[in-house]
C-alpha cells in the first residue's frame, strides 16, 4: 500500500483525469432512478457489459418498480439467468419493488441509509445511485478503485470504507463529483490487475508503483 500523496500531487493527477475526461459517465445502461438502482444491484460480482445484455429488454417492459411487480420473479429470472447469483438477485430486485411501491410512492429515495434499508442494496450500491441520479459526491468503491487507490496513493487503505474515506478527505472538492467514475474507469482500462498499462498512463510520472511495466 503506498503512502497517502500530498494535496497538490493529488490535484494535479485529477486535472489530468479532468482534461481527458470531463464528464465521465458510469457505464451501466438506465433510463431512469429505478433502472439505475436495478442494474447497480444486479452488477454485484457480474460485468457491466454483461448486465446491460441482460437488462435491454427488461427495462423496455419493466422500468418502473410496479411494472416490475407485474413482470414477476420468475420472468425477471428469465431476463437476468446469465448473471451470477441470479435467482438471489430476482429475489431481491422483487422485494426492493414492492417496498418502493408501499413506502415510498414507487419512487427511488434520495437517502442512503433509505437505500441501504432496501433488499440487496449495500452502501457501494446506494453510493453509485446518489451520485449518478442524485448528483451527490458519493463515493462507491469496488475493486478497482481499492486497486488504485492502494497502487498510487491517491486515497489508500485497508478496506473499502477507509478508502471511501480517503477519496473525501485527500481529493479536492471540485473533483468530488466524478472522483469514483474516473477512478474505476483508470482500473478498468489502464491500471489493470495483473499487468497495468503504465506505458499509456496519464498519471505514470506521478505514480509510487515500483512494478511499472514500461
Amino acid at each position: 500500500m503506498a503512502t497517502q500523496r500530498d494535496y497538490h500531487t493529488v490535484k494535479a493527477i485529477f486535472t489530468r483525469f479532468h482534461a481527458l475526461e470531463p464528464e465521465p459517465k458510469g457505464e451501466l445502461h438506465h433510463t431512469n432512478a429505478f433502472t439505475l438502482l436495478v442494474a447497480v444491484a444486479l452488477s454485484a460480482q457480474a460485468t457491466d457489459v454483461g448486465v446491460n445484455k441482460a437488462t435491454k429488454r427488461l427495462f423496455e417492459i419493466a422500468d418502473t418498480p410496479e411494472k416490475m411487480l407485474a413482470l414477476g420473479e420468475e420472468a425477471l429470472v428469465e431476463h437476468i439467468r446469465t448473471i451470477g447469483l441470479y435467482r438471489n438477485k430476482a429475489k431481491n430486485v422483487m422485494r426492493l419493488s414492492r417496498i418502493l411501491v408501499d413506502d415510498y410512492g414507487g419512487e427511488v429515495p434520495s437517502s442512503r441509509a433509505a437505500l441501504q434499508s432496501l433488499p440487496g442494496v449495500g452502501r457501494k450500491t446506494a453510493n453509485v445511485v446518489l451520485n449518478m441520479w442524485w448528483r451527490v459526491p458519493a463515493q462507491a468503491v469496488d475493486t478497482h478503485i481499492f486497486r488504485v487507490g492502494n497502487r498510487t496513493g491517491i486515497c489508500p487503505g485497508r478496506d473499502v470504507d477507509a478508502v471511501e474515506r480517503a477519496i473525501e478527505d485527500n481529493i479536492p472538492a471540485e473533483f468530488q463529483q466524478h472522483a469514483h467514475h474516473w477512478l474505476i474507469l483508470h482500473g478498468r482500462y489502464i491500471c489493470v490487475a495483473r499487468k497495468p498499462k503504465c506505458g499509456i498512463c496519464p498519471i505514470e510520472d506521478l505514480c509510487p508503483y515500483e512494478d511499472k511495466t514500461l
